[in-house]
């Protein structure tokens, strides 16, 4: 009697619930991190250790020598992935990378393909642990190949941009594009810490202010293109510095996780700072506050404080001149 290989079963489970949503999947689907974490697991199982030690095996060192190793000469999909995800420098570890390529293969549909390769390289295969592993285990390799087929049926549409954290977690930030217009001070305090530009302070009456893009405890992800991880002092101070006098559009992360709660890959790295600028707080929202305290509600209806600053004629209204005569002023 075959053993059964639970990890097979949990990706079976994972990969039909998310095919029974039919629209594409997003970094928001909820069984998306389920399905990396498994695939994940999967890949490194069984995974043979040199002897020496001097280094760690992982399932990204056997995928970027996948190229070399294997004659086929329809690798072109995968090296382009791979040429991508080596590119990419928003990932420094080879779990990064890894997570990289596995996300990017599923938007490209090719994680199949990349496992099939591996299959037919004895030399990389041999990494496997033929007892312990799904890999190379002729019994749980098939089915598993399978299952990644299905997957390649689906339709994935993640955001590769949003990398930064890989390296530490398959859980991702919230990230937004800030866009701004040429101005001589942003008005963002910077603090360099972990190889991160965190915003330490927005300061009153700025641009970044007015914007309300930006908070106290974000990281700048990007400036204009530019990636700006593992970033050395003064590094954003220098990319603005060429940008001077042009539009601005930068790629926040924000320490505000989906439900309100601080983005836990962020803690230590919040945590540690804190004990730098022992007077650093997280900024909250107050946006919203500030509009309900503007706005006044009667007999269910918005009322809004309006200003007479004068009279411009709008044309004619049933033969009748018709004028607008008043502005809101706290309003936009």
């Amino acid at each position: 009697m075959s053993r059964k290989e639970p990890l097979l079963g949990a990706l079976k489970a994972c990969i039909l619930n998310i095919q029974s949503d039919k629209d594409p999947i997003t970094d928001g689907h909820p069984q998306l991190t389920s399905l990396c974490d498994i695939l994940e697991i999967i890949l490194r199982k069984g995974i043979r250790q040199p002897v020496l030690g001097l280094w760690r095996r992982d399932y990204w060192h056997w995928m970027e020598q996948l190229p070399q190793q294997d004659t086929c000469p329809r690798l072109t999909q995968l090296s382009m992935a791979l040429e991508k995800t080596l590119a990419c420098k928003k990932t420094l570890t080879a779990q990064g990378r890894g997570r990289y390529y596995i996300r990017q293969a599923m938007n490209r549909k090719i994680m199949a393909v990349t496992i099939h390769h591996l299959l037919h390289t004895p030399r990389l295969l041999e990494w496997y642990d033929r007892e312990s592993s799904v890999l190379a285990n002729e019994c749980f390799a098939e089915p598993f190949l399978s299952l990644l087929l299905v997957l390649s049926q689906m339709n994935f549409t993640l955001d590769l941009e949003n990398s930064s954290f890989l390296d530490e977690s398959w859980l991702l930030p919230v990230c937004e594009m800030y866009n701004t217009v040429p101005c001589r001070e942003l008005g963002m305090v910077l603090w360099y810490t972990g190889g991160r530009i965190f915003v330490t302070e927005v300061v009153a009456g700025s641009q970044a202010e007015a914007d309300e893009c930006v908070q106290a405890g974000d990281i700048i992800d990007e400036i204009n293109g530019v990636a700006l991880r593992n970033a050395k002092g003064r590094e954003a101070q220098t990319v603005l510095q060429k940008l001077r006098g042009k539009p601005l559009s930068f790629r926040m992360i924000h320490w505000k996780w989906h439900d309100g709660s601080v983005y836990r890959p962020m803690l230590p790295h919040l945590q540690l700072m804190q004990k730098d600028i022992p007077d650093f707080q997280l900024q909250y929202d107050t946006k919203s506050n500030k509009e309900i305290s503007e706005d006044k509600l009667q007999d269910d209806r918005l009322l809004y404080s309006l200003q007479y600053l004068g009279q411009v004629n709008i044309g004619m209204v049933n033969a009748v001149s018709s004028e607008l005569s008043v502005l809101p002023t706290n309003k936009q």
